[in-house]
């Protein structure tokens, strides 16, 4: 029970910065037909009930892709595509507003469950749906006549906008209509990728089978920019293969990030809880699209002294780090080098150099322990190393008393008291007994 009640408190505790974050904020959110199958379904309308009592603005936008093709099957018509889109005759179009219809009654219904002892007790959603795409014919490509296939014309955003500001979740599906009060049939990524660009949207976030997007060797990539998601489109399309929803979504992301829709983000439908863990934790669980990476190594400012003390207190209590003050720190600010991640500083390590004997001390160390078993280290001695070389020094060297293994292991060599700079040489601290290691950086 101590563990649980642990677990939970550091949960909370780990999970505030990003409740404050997102307060207020505004996240498009697109749920695919197949999310709207899965088994998963209600946990994540339930995650969605979440989000909205923690004072996020919430667009819905529901795809239909698998009930259609479903449907289509059960009245013996087969599916017609040029160029991955769907060719929408009239008998088709018929069934996609019954099928998307039937599908956002039913969302609606979900989000407005209340009963006591249901995740949603007392959450009062109003959703409200409504002419807020307005749609137009694709038209006709290489003599192919797209019919009720569209394309977004305008988003009424300021609608969207005023109804999300009343309380309002906005759910929209993909139909829009035009001005001649026509239909249009129209690809569910694109609907969220245009709402979140006109309503500036803070996040887009959709839905996979797998943990997000995959590598070679089956690892989840938890970042890529938006050419890196042209480039794993344009790859699927270059050997032929049909657009799956992940491959839409990239491309839907890569847009919406290039239009000022700081993040987009990918989990998976069949793990419990994904949207949450992906929102409310530093490393997330899925796969993002966004300009800047999630982490960032740079130089500090005064502004990153509060960061770096909660870093290095802990060190210091231990003895692993030679105490220093808040007044020390602010005047050595310009030695110290920072990793980043979600505005939380989870590496430090400082540069002095001593010009006169082409040398440079790296100190002050330090990685958050949930970073320990990464390459940050390798990365932290790289940046300083190649900071250290920008500055003329030929030499880097650090005083060490626990880390001894780690830093021969990074190419670092036992040295003497007597090959340290004479400044450095006369502060050496004997009953400390720090071990020397010197590394060559040219």
């Amino acid at each position: 029970m101590k563990e649980r009640t642990t677990e939970l408190v550091e949960g909370l505790r780990h999970s505030a910065p990003y409740i404050n974050a997102h307060h207020g904020k505004t996240f498009v959110i697109l749920l695919t037909g197949a999310v709207l199958k899965s088994n998963n379904y209600s946990s994540i309308i339930s995650d969605i009930g979440l989000l909205y009592s923690l004072g996020i603005k919430l667009v819905i936008v529901n795809g239909a892709r698998n009930q259609i093709d479903e449907s289509l099957k059960n009245h013996n018509i087969e599916p017609k595509y040029h160029k991955n889109t769907r060719i929408t005759d009239a008998v088709t179009l018929d069934i996609i507003k019954q099928v998307t219809g039937m599908l956002q009654l039913n969302i609606t219904a979900s989000l407005s469950m209340s009963l006591n002892n249901t995740p949603l007790q007392g959450a009062h959603i109003n959703v409200v749906s409504g002419n807020f795409v307005i749609a137009q014919p694709l038209g006709i490509d290489e003599g192919i006549d797209y019919c009720h296939t569209g394309k977004i014309r305008r988003i009424n955003s300021e609608a969207i906008d005023d109804q999300l500001n009343r309380g309002s979740i906005v759910l929209l599906g993909p139909v829009g209509v035009s001005v001649t009060g026509e239909s249009f049939n129209l690809a569910s990524e694109d609907v969220a990728a245009e709402v979140a660009i006109r309503v500036k949207a803070d996040k887009l976030i959709s839905f996979c089978a797998e943990q997000g997007v995959l590598d070679e060797q089956g690892k989840v990539i938890t970042d890529l920019f938006p050419i890196d998601a042209d480039n794993y489109v344009n790859c699927k399309q270059q050997l032929g293969k049909y657009l799956s929803s992940e491959a839409r979504f990239l491309k839907a992301a890569s847009k919406a990030c290039r239009n000022g829709v700081r993040r987009s983000h990918l989990v998976s439908y069949l793990i419990d809880g994904a949207i949450l863990q992906e929102l409310f934790s530093r490393d997330g669980i899925g796969t993002q699209v966004a300009k800047e990476h999630s982490e960032q190594i740079r130089l500090a400012t005064i502004n990153d002294i509060g960061g770096i003390l909660e870093l290095i207190r802990p060190l210091e209590e231990q003895g692993i780090l030679v105490k220093r003050s808040r007044e020390q720190l602010e005047m050595e600010i310009d030695k110290f080098t920072i990793i980043e991640r979600d505005n939380m500083t989870i590496g430090c390590a400082a540069l002095y150099p001593y010009q006169e004997e082409k040398m440079g001390e790296m100190a002050c160390v330090a990685i958050h322990p949930d970073y320990r078993n990464s390459s940050r280290g390798d990365l932290l001695i790289s940046t300083v190393a190649s900071r250290a070389q920008n500055l003329g020094l030929n030499k880097i060297f650090v005083l060490t008393t626990r880390s001894i293994h780690w830093f021969r292991e990074k190419g670092f060599n036992p040295a003497e008291v007597d090959d340290l700079p004479i400044k450095k040489k006369l502060l050496y601290n004997y009953q400390r007994n720090s071990k020397i290691l010197m590394l060559d950086i040219i």
